[in-house]
């Protein structure tokens, strides 16, 4: 008869079992998007400060025009964060700013000079109605036809900034409108859109307030809601997102719908602001968009990211420019400080999510 031995238990308890490890809070915090930006943004702020002290950089107006200068880009980088966010692009966002703003001037124009001679808001409406079916056109064209959104977009960007040339030498025989402020319903317009709110003797601009609703209702959309789970699932695994249910055709064109949005709402902001429209306005503005959202912490390959670190990302955008124009530096350094800034961040927000991951 063979007797059975208990062996003596372990000194050493058992490992934790992964799907329960406790998660500290200083991990959450590594992983999220937004925390390279966030710290970014105020190693940015902290440099200049000090190298432009005697040109106080650290004074409550030039905080002030640093936000102004930021909220139109603020504002197309949460839409553009989406979408990334959704693992598509949108190149066409500043060409879509031009036609959007264009169209209102055209509209409004008197006829004797070749416009339509509307009052203001059914011509922003109008202008909104053609900017959401941008939206939907691009969308459909990506789903449709499975192409990368980075070259239907750019085909787009070129089909609507010709359009708006186009058209508007076509009806007006000008490549820039003004006279805005002469327009029936101009005065509501310009307390929505470009009124200055006084603060501590500083004016700050409404426009500031759109940024931050939008960054609001995004991030809300992103964490708090069904849609939010499905654009990251959609960015993550399209084919895993599709497989369980998720509408990943009708979320993509969405997120195209949003992005114009966005473009929609800065051309109504510079419009008003300015008094007028210009045919190459928004030019440029789909890559600082981009790079905004990037060095707010969102992932190229889609799936990861936030609206918050992509307001983050347009906050250092403006700071770089603020802080050269403070310094006195040539602005033709801009676009070095630009690329340099780029680089930096995705390295240090790579170098981040590894740490994150590794604890």
């Amino acid at each position: 008869m063979v007797s059975e031995t208990q062996s003596p238990p372990s000194a050493e308890p058992p490992e934790a079992d992964e799907r329960v490890r406790k998660v500290s809070r200083l991990t959450r915090l590594l992983a999220r998007p937004e925390f390279g930006a966030g710290l970014g943004a105020v190693l940015v702020w902290v440099f200049f400060a000090i190298i432009a002290n005697d040109n106080n950089f650290a004074s409550w107006a030039t905080f002030a025009a640093i936000m102004n200068r930021a909220a139109p880009l603020g504002i197309l980088a949460v839409a553009v964060a989406l979408l990334m966010i959704g693992g598509e692009f949108d190149l066409s966002i500043g060409s879509i700013l031009g036609f959007a703003g264009m169209t209102i001037m055209v509209l409004v124009t008197p006829s004797a000079t070749g416009g339509f001679g509307w009052a203001l808001w059914p011509a922003i409406l109008a202008a909104l109605v053609l900017a959401l079916a941008i939206g939907v056109f691009n969308g459909t064209l990506v789903v449709a036809t499975k192409l990368p959104s980075f070259i239907i977009t750019l085909a787009t960007l070129f089909i609507f900034r010709g359009l708006t040339i186009a058209l508007a030498r076509l009806f007006t025989n000008r490549t820039q409108l003004g006279n805005l402020d002469e327009v029936s319903g101009f005065a509501l317009a310009d307390t929505l859109f470009a009124s200055e709110i006084n603060i501590f003797g500083t004016s700050f601009r409404v426009s500031i307030l759109w940024w931050f609703g939008m960054a609001a209702v995004a991030t809300w959309i992103l964490l708090r809601t069904r849609q939010g789970n499905w654009i990251f699932g959609t960015g993550g695994d399209t084919n895993a997102a599709r497989n369980v249910g998720v509408p990943v055709n009708r979320v993509k064109i969405a997120l195209f719908m949003g992005t114009a949005f966005a473009a929609f709402l800065v051309a109504v902001i510079q419009a008003v602001q300015f008094t007028g429209a210009d045919t190459i306005r928004g030019t440029g503005l789909e890559f600082q968009a981009i790079i905004a959202v990037v060095v707010g912490g969102t992932l190229l390959t889609g799936g990861y990211g936030s609206a918050i670190g992509a307001s983050f990302g347009a906050l250092i955008f403006a700071m770089v420019q603020q802080g050269i124009i403070i310094t006195g530096v040539d602005g033709d350094w801009f676009q070095v400080f630009v690329g340099v800034v780029l680089v930096i961040a995705v390295i240090f927000n790579n170098f981040i999510r590894l740490k994150a991951a590794q604890r």
